[in-house]
């Protein structure tokens, strides 16, 4: 099955088995963290949108341990950035329907948590297909170490998903039932 066959059958399964009130837990992703032994505590998330798994109970949970919340934000050439957010602070609709910050400080984030379409046990993420996070990886692997966390539901993982040269594996992915590393 290719990717795009694998995406629409999932975003599919999403809709149909969208979970409105499950999260992730706080705890384990804090004790996940805790044993990276991190120096920054620079935190790129992102907007739930199209029946992703919420995480602003986690980013709110994050701001009040003093770490710095920042969301992507689409830029000029389909690439993406990190912007400085918090809760508090408006949101836009981009061209897209996600909502982004209004923010233009730019910050880049040691911390990733990726909204997925679908996962597999070997950490390999399937998004959307517009390729951002995986150009926004690249730029930035050269520069710092990022923790790559992929989040989704339990039952977006597929046994094995094709991948490619550009496709980042991730450090790890969190669902509503466990943590896989």
């Amino acid at each position: 099955m290719n990717k795009s066959s694998i995406r629409k059958k999932i975003l599919l399964l999403r809709k149909k088995k969208f979970l409105k009130n499950k999260s992730i837990s706080s705890e384990k992703l804090l004790k996940f963290l805790k044993r990276k032994n991190l120096n920054k505590k620079i935190i790129g998330g992102y907007y739930p949108f199209n029946n992703e798994l919420d995480i602003l109970n986690i980013l709110e949970i994050f701001e009040k341990k003093n770490y710095i919340i920042s969301l992507p934000k689409i830029i000029n050439n389909n690439k993406m950035n990190f912007f400085k957010w918090s809760l508090k602070e408006p949101l836009k609709i981009n061209k897209y329907g996600i909502p982004e910050t209004t923010s233009n400080r730019k910050i880049y984030p040691n911390i990733l948590l990726i909204p997925l379409v679908g996962f597999d046990d070997q950490l390999n993420r399937l998004g959307y297909g517009g390729g951002y996070y995986d150009r926004y990886l690249s730029k930035v692997d050269d520069m710092h170490k990022i923790i790559k966390i992929g989040v989704g539901f339990s039952f977006q993982r597929v046994k094995k998903l094709p991948i490619n040269k550009y496709d980042k594996k991730l450090d790890c992915i969190i669902t509503e039932k466990k943590i896989i590393e």
